[in-house]
């Protein structure tokens, strides 16, 4: 009998795979599973148990060609994450929870995080005033400030940040999947609902303009194929800029990146963007 290793799945990228087809769809999933925290890997276990069935860890190992010490370990943490069940008969086999379940306890979960870091935010502020300070400096405030940034959580709320606090410009460039992250952490329509002056430039194709639905035709343009897909930054104001060292196209599962105050940091990144907004085209038609 053939394995499934040699008949593929839905992760091969050979173009003669009768699963090809649905390479598109495929990458549109690992996008949305990703915003909810998973690493590709764990997105690509959850999906093949959900699409092929229960399988056993070697079976899982094999046919996603998954280190098998890695791969037991993904499955424990998708059961840890009320994604996947594991059966009682030997050998051991694991099942993909429904879609809907699994989103819902991954959601319940984030929520109560939240609830018990509320709770603890008043106590910790009130043990903190308990000790007093031990200097007498004052902090200058036109010193430039850094900060490096790992993980979508951290880099998504200094975004967050950074639009909350924005007086008057935000300027996004990035790639088509950062810009679907953005969509997707809801930094897009909430420019496009400011009053910002806000303007995206972005490689994102025709299939996922529905991203930019609400915002101003003249305030997207497509930047050059010619620009690498690495290349991912934000300015508000004039007076900070984060960008991506690692950003959505990096081959790692953690995303960094680094915000800064810099003056000459801000002020190349904006003369970088307005050269290739003077040279790109409005995206939406």
């Amino acid at each position: 009998m053939e394995s499934q290793a040699s008949v593929g799945t839905i992760f091969t990228e050979d173009p003669d795979s009768s699963a090809y087809e649905y390479r598109e769809t495929l990458e549109k999933i690992l996008l949305q599973l990703s915003s909810f925290g998973l690493t590709s890997n764990q997105c690509k276990v959850y999906i093949f148990l959900g699409k092929y069935g229960s399988k056993t860890a070697p079976d899982v190992c094999r046919s996603l060609k998954i280190p098998r010490t890695e791969t037991y370990k993904l499955l424990t943490t998708l059961q840890n994450k009320g994604m996947v069940s594991a059966s009682f008969q030997h050998p051991i086999k694991f099942t993909a929870i429904p879609l809907v379940e699994a989103v819902h306890s991954l959601i319940n979960t984030e929520k109560e995080r939240i609830k018990n870091l509320e709770n603890q935010k008043s106590e910790l502020n009130q043990l903190w005033n308990e000790i007093p300070e031990f200097h007498n400096e004052i902090q200058k405030t036109d010193e430039d400030k850094f900060q490096m940034l790992q993980g979508e959580n951290q880099i998504h709320s200094k975004i967050n940040n950074m639009l909350t606090t924005a007086n008057s410009t935000f300027l996004i460039l990035g790639s088509e999947k950062d810009l679907i992250k953005f969509y997707h952490a809801n930094f897009i329509d909430t420019l496009s609902g400011s009053k910002l002056d806000h303007k995206i430039l972005t490689s994102s194709s025709q299939k996922t303009q529905y991203i930019f639905d609400n915002t101003k035709k003249t305030s997207v343009r497509k930047l050059s194929p010619e620009i690498e897909q690495s290349l991912c930054f934000i300015v508000k104001d004039n007076d900070e800029v984060l960008f991506y060292l690692k950003n959505s196209n990096s081959a790692t599962d953690k995303p960094t990146a680094m915000w800064t105050t810099s003056k000459s940091m801000i002020y190349s990144k904006k003369l970088l963007f307005d050269s290739l907004w003077s040279d790109s085209k409005v995206i939406l038609h």
